[in-house]
């Protein structure tokens, strides 16, 4: 991280940090996160009333910036989750709670906590369009990623995390973590996020025959026998997009339960998808996906 960028005010100044965060949440205006209103929001001011500090004159209630957020109610500065959340976009293989912890000045505990929190705001919001349509490619294969705690170590990897994911060529990806790898599992998945007019492209598995034959064309190459390519049909974008996810749950984390691994697929899938834009544009989409993500350490313990 350059020093230009260290010393930018957001990311020491809870006031700028605040300033900023309003202006990515608010840009019309304070809007009140208990009904909706804009009209008769008055920020409260004076040496009783902490900066930031605002009142609906409709629903009589005070709110700040980050109430109904992943923020809400952290003792933790406002510039420190600021911070965290650029690193965690400008990282494209993650960033370590250790390493935030360092970076931060903060308990690892606590690194622990923001991060979770961060990739909360990173999922996609419901209703997501799917992916792919008129025509374009959307490729899907599955991997294994680490190990199954308890689990006995068998050929293949019925020891270890599935993973499914579907990439759009020149476009997004979205990986799901499912308990294994079934045909009706990996079926429901490509229904609800690949749109019908795609071509879809997968490798040889039995398990996409029959959901192939709902899309515009299916083609597949034979891994078995050594086919990777023919003409433009291939899995190669999504197995590059495997590289990374597995790279930095290796390189990075080293090790990711399976109650988590969910969280960072949309933390992968959020840098993949929005890697034409800059860290800074980045870092920004997060920030405004922080609304009604509300992430208690309980929650996450128990997940």
């Amino acid at each position: 991280m350059s020093t230009a960028i260290h010393t930018e005010p957001r990311f020491n100044d809870d006031e700028a940090a605040r300033q900023h965060l309003e202006a990515i949440r608010w840009p019309t205006g304070p809007v009140c996160p208990h009904c909706g209103g804009t009209e008769r929001n008055v920020a409260l001011k004076g040496k009783s009333h902490r900066a930031g500090l605002y009142f609906c004159g409709d629903c009589r209630t005070q709110f700040t910036v980050t109430v109904g957020t992943c923020f809400e109610r952290s003792k933790i500065a406002l510039h420190k989750w600021v911070y965290a959340t650029h690193l965690m976009c400008a990282s494209k293989k993650g960033i370590s709670a250790k390493q935030l912890e360092r970076m931060l000045g903060v308990t690892y505990k606590t690194a622990w906590f923001m991060a979770h929190r961060i990739r909360e705001a990173m999922k996609p919001v419901d209703g997501a369009p799917p992916l792919g349509g008129n025509g374009n490619v959307v490729e899907a294969d599955e991997t294994y990623i680490g190990n199954i705690k308890g689990a006995r170590r068998a050929v293949g990897g019925w020891h270890k995390h599935a993973v499914v994911a579907l990439v759009e060529r020149s476009g997004g990806v979205r990986s799901f973590h499912i308990p294994k790898i079934k045909a009706k599992d990996i079926h429901a998945i490509i229904r609800t996020h690949v749109a019908r007019e795609s071509s879809l492209f997968t490798d040889e598995a039995k398990s996409y025959v029959k959901v192939g034959r709902e899309f515009l064309s299916h083609e597949t190459v034979n891994h078995g026998k050594r086919e990777y390519a023919r003409g433009d049909v291939h899995t190669n974008t999504i197995e590059g997009y495997f590289s990374l996810l597995k790279r930095g749950i290796i390189g990075v984390y080293h090790h990711v339960g399976g109650q988590h691994l969910q969280r960072y697929c949309h933390e992968f899938d959020f840098r993949y998808t929005q890697r034409k834009i800059t860290d800074i544009e980045r870092a920004e989409l997060a920030l405004r996906g922080i609304s009604g993500k509300r992430l208690t350490y309980r929650r996450i313990g128990v997940q």
